[in-house]
């Protein structure tokens, strides 16, 4: 499965706390770092798009500010996000900046990649620095969410992220090369799975729990993580990042567990837009725009000939035909009121007529499934 990782087309890489910080300074470990940027940029020489899902700015900010103890209370984990995130974000800055990538960060909570507005927000944010070439580096907004709003771990948001901006391949790198059928640093009887193409109990029961140290996460949040992949369509491999140049460790071969989904991102999401939305409102739309989603287009304004019921931006919507037929379903670009301004007009009066430049497009087409 090593050429996985060479056909991808938009990878985000995951890279925990263990890896990237020195548990004993507190310090980044800059010479891992230097390594692993190596690899991103010959993934971007090949005109892959990636985006890295980083822990670390705890660890960092708990010895910068002196809070030594193990077990901190959550406003010191998030005074220490604070001061880290900075210094995280300025290694990065640094590291990339020497083959002349443009880095970005972006703190997301849960809210952000599940309640459908946020949602839209962040992968059009996404989706436009991948557009201009920067590299995003992604992290959990520890200083605003509460442990009942955390993700808890960024293997679950690397996965959702995946999700959210149909990635096709995600690498968690960790401390251990894949999945065993029990932990092999207890167990020396455990064996290596190369391959797993469904979640099942018996899968789940391989998971033990996290060992002591910095990192917050352990092969349980993992197999969370790779659920939530390959339900969307995106590949996940698991790959020991301890050395130097992990990316190239795993497109050389190295030992790696890689979980398989049965669809690629696109057909996944339009399986979950057409199945699993409550729609709010519906949209007329005029004898050429039928012939246009039929060609796989976007839904444009001009299209549109009616509209029907009070949605938001972000909300499932039905898209007819004037004598009443469904023929798609899809998330609109605009509320209810913005869309009955700018049906019938060309994409080029939107900012015009609403005041503001929103998208071209009154639904796009990875946000429209033709049923």
């Amino acid at each position: 499965m090593s050429e996985s990782l060479l056909q991808s087309r938009r990878l985000i890489v995951k890279i925990g706390s263990a890896l990237l910080v020195d548990d004993a300074s507190g310090d980044i470990r800059r010479d891992w770092l230097a390594a692993l940027v190596e690899d991103i940029a010959q993934c971007r020489k090949r005109g892959q798009e990636v985006l890295i899902v980083s822990s670390g700015a705890i660890a960092v900010g708990r010895r910068y500010l002196g809070l030594t103890g193990r077990n901190l209370k959550l406003e010191e984990k998030q005074a220490a996000a604070a001061a880290g995130q900075i210094r995280l974000a300025h290694a990065y800055q640094e590291a990339l900046g020497k083959h002349g990538l443009a880095v970005a960060q972006i703190l997301l909570t849960p809210d952000d990649t599940e309640e459908r507005r946020r949602h839209l927000n962040a992968r059009a944010t996404i989706e436009q620095l991948l557009t201009l070439g920067a590299v995003p580096v992604i992290n959990e907004n520890d200083t605003v969410a509460t442990q009942e709003i955390r993700f808890g771990d960024n293997d679950r948001l690397a996965a959702r992220v995946a999700q959210m901006i149909s990635a096709d391949t995600l690498v968690l790198l960790s401390d251990i090369d894949g999945l065993y059928t029990a932990d092999p640093r207890r167990d020396p009887d455990a064996r290596h799975i190369a391959e797993v193409r469904e979640i099942t109990p018996a899968i789940e029961a391989m998971a033990g729990e996290a060992l002591p140290g910095i990192s917050s996460g352990g092969m349980v949040t993992k197999l969370v993580a790779a659920r939530i992949a390959i339900g969307a369509g995106c590949r996940m491999a698991i790959a020991k990042g301890e050395g130097l140049h992990p990316l190239a460790a795993i497109e050389a071969g190295a030992r790696t567990t890689w979980f398989l989904p049965s669809a690629e991102p696109r057909t996944a999401r339009k399986r979950w837009i057409a199945g699993s939305l409550n729609p709010m409102g519906t949209l007329i739309v005029d004898n050429g725009a039928v012939a246009a989603l039929g060609r796989g287009t976007s839904l444009l304004p001009a299209g549109v000939a009616g509209i029907e019921g009070t949605f938001e931006r972000g909300d499932a919507v039905i898209v007819k035909t004037k004598d009443g037929r469904e023929i798609a379903r899809g998330l609109c670009a605009y509320s209810s009121s913005d869309a009955r301004a700018i049906a019938g007009h060309k994409s080029g009066e939107i900012e015009a007529i609403l005041g503001y430049r929103g998208r071209d497009e009154m639904i796009h087409r990875d946000d429209l499934v033709v049923t």
